[in-house]
């Protein structure tokens, strides 16, 4: 097995000879190029898509809240029309009778 030493030196060698050849230059290039691309696309960081997801699962917790609230208010009313429709059906009957 290589020393450890030997790998090191290796790779502050090549670390070097990449910091002054034309490699550099086409890798900030690229950096930039490519910041430019994004920066276009109008991306959002993962924080903020986290955060945006939790809002909208609370969003959607909410709704389902308020659309079973709806539903039991409905059928409350539902049986109010009933009842009262009921009622002025029996009033209308026994005034019909009289």
């Amino acid at each position: 097995m290589l020393n450890k030493n030997v790998i090191e030196e290796i790779n502050s060698k090549v670390s070097e000879i990449l910091q002054n050849s034309p490699a550099k230059d086409v890798e900030k290039n690229m950096r930039a190029v490519l910041s430019g691309v994004f920066s276009r696309l109008d991306l959002v960081t993962r924080d903020e898509f986290d955060i945006q997801q939790e809002v909208l699962q609370r969003t959607r917790e909410k709704l389902t809240q308020l659309e079973s609230k709806v539903q039991e208010l409905e059928q409350q009313l539902g049986l109010s029309e009933t009842e009262t429709k009921s009622a002025s059906d029996t009033g209308t009957a026994q005034t019909s009778s009289t």
